[in-house]
Parts: C-alpha cells; structure tokens; sequence
C-alpha cells in the first residue's frame, strides 16, 4: 500500500515589529514649560523666521471677526430691546386714545357739549314724511 506523503510546509513565522522606546516629554529640553517660555518670550517666531506668520494673521483676522460679530449682534440687541419699550408705550398712547374716543363719541357728551355752544337735543321723536306716488 502506498501512503500517502504529506508535505510538511512550514509557516513562516510572523516578523515581530521591534518596539521603539517612547521619547519622553522633557527630554533634550522640549518640556512644555520650555515651549511656552520661547512661545511667551517671542523666540518661537523669530527661531522659525515667521514660517507661521501667515497662520497667525488669519487667526488676528478671526478674532477681530469674532469680535465685531460680537459687537454688531449686541448693538442689534440693544435697538430690538429699545423698539419693544417703544412699542409698548405706542400701545399705550392708542388705547388711551381710542377709549377718550369712545367716551367722547356717547350721546350724552356730545349732548352735553353742544349745551355750550347753544344747540338743544330734540325730545321729540322724528317724524317720517312718506309720499305716495299716484298712478
């Protein structure tokens, strides 16, 4: 009987990644203290000859942006604030008026407002004059 052969094939071990060792944070001097005194003290910009002057102009310009934006929604504010008060007062002085309207059209004011200048109300009633056309 013949057997049968298996070939034996071997797996190439997987290749093992060497770990790097972490840099620390404060070593050759790079700590954050250090960068922000260079950053504080101005020799961040003149180490780098202004490669980031570009990048700091646009963040000026969306500051000023952001603060005029700012400034320009609390002026509106403020005027929207000041046409509701007025608004209100407007209300005001047209209900005042419109009730002395009211009041001042009965029929006893105006009766009693033409007393002065002499006119009498009429007591009778008001006849009807009907004309019949004859055909």
């Amino acid at each position: 009987m013949k057997g049968n052969k298996l070939k034996h094939i071997e797996e190439p071990e997987p290749q093992k990644l060497e770990k790097k060792p972490k840099k620390k944070v404060l070593d050759k001097g790079k700590g954050i203290g250090k960068a922000a005194k260079g950053v504080l003290a101005g020799e961040y910009l003149s180490e780098r000859s202004f490669k980031f002057f570009p990048f700091l102009l646009f963040l000026a310009m969306l500051a000023s942006i952001y603060i005029a934006n700012n400034y320009l929604a609390e002026n509106k504010i403020r005027k929207v604030n000041d046409l509701r008060e007025e608004l209100k007062e407007l209300r005001y002085e047209y209900i005042t008026g419109k009730s002395e309207l009211m009041e001042a059209s009965k029929q006893s004011n105006i009766s009693e407002r033409l007393k002065i200048l002499g006119i009498k109300e009429n007591a009778q009633p008001v006849k009807s004059i009907i004309i019949k056309k004859d055909n």
